[in-house]
């Protein structure tokens, strides 16, 4: 049948009652199938980038809950906890904020210690308490040392510290070490401590790490319990 065969024929079914022509697009499929595997394909990249993010943006329950093999290092591990409850008695109260960062650094040793000392199925769930609890520690020292802390972030934090403690702890220890160095620097009375500060963050850090990577070495983590304390005893220097 010719082009032009084919141009009457269809005007001829125009004036049909009840006809509807629909016009002939011979590519409109292949666009249709080309857009859809692009879609495809930007799905499966999101998710393995999802899937490479850090651990700092990982669920809790990624994380590791080996250690405590041995009773020794089981008790070493809860007697290294301790420190952060006498950190919080000892710290400042003058305000509101103040006293809700003492009574959550009470929190952290406690929740500390119940974890370490944990077996079976309630072991992941104290982890996570664990680590939430240090998550609402550092909320609330960057808001004790600084009051103007945007309510957006705040809001934000709170809707993240369930599932996402590690995310919470390192943006928010961020602002409170920027905040550390800006005092530091205009106030004399605060460089030591600053100092000691930056020396136990870096061991803790690798620490951490270490603890990270050689998981069956023993009392790594209750060496970083005891670099963390002594960072967070030069932290209360900042709100006396």
């Amino acid at each position: 049948m010719s082009p032009q065969s084919t141009l009457n024929s269809s005007k001829a079914l125009e004036g049909v009652h009840g006809v509807h022509l629909v016009p002939h697009a011979p590519f409109a499929m292949e666009e249709n199938f080309g857009r859809s595997c692009t879609g495809a394909n930007q799905t499966l990249l999101m998710r393995n980038i999802w899937k490479q993010r850090p651990a700092c943006l990982r669920p809790v329950h990624c994380c590791s809950l080996q250690g405590d093999r041995t009773l020794a290092e089981t008790v070493v591990n809860v007697l290294t906890s301790l420190p952060f409850i006498f950190l919080g008695m000892q710290a400042p109260r003058k305000s509101w904020s103040t006293k809700l960062y003492a009574n959550s650094l009470i929190g952290v040793g406690v929740a500390s210690s119940l974890y370490h000392s944990s077996r079976g199925e309630l072991r992941k769930y104290l982890r996570w308490a664990d680590y939430t609890m240090i998550a609402t520690t550092t909320v609330c020292l960057s808001r004790a040392i600084r009051n103007e802390n945007p309510k957006y972030l705040m809001a934000a934090s709170a809707l993240f510290l369930p599932i996402q403690p590690l995310m919470v702890s390192v943006v928010h220890t961020g602002m409170m070490e920027v905040a550390f160095a800006k005092r530091a620097l205009t106030d004399p009375d605060i460089r030591m401590a600053h100092n000691v500060h930056k020396m136990s963050s870096l061991l803790g850090g690798l620490l951490f790490i270490a603890d990270d990577c050689f998981p069956n070495t023993p009392y790594i983590h209750a060496a970083w319990h005891l670099a963390a304390a002594v960072g967070v005893s030069t932290c209360n220097k900042l709100l006396e």
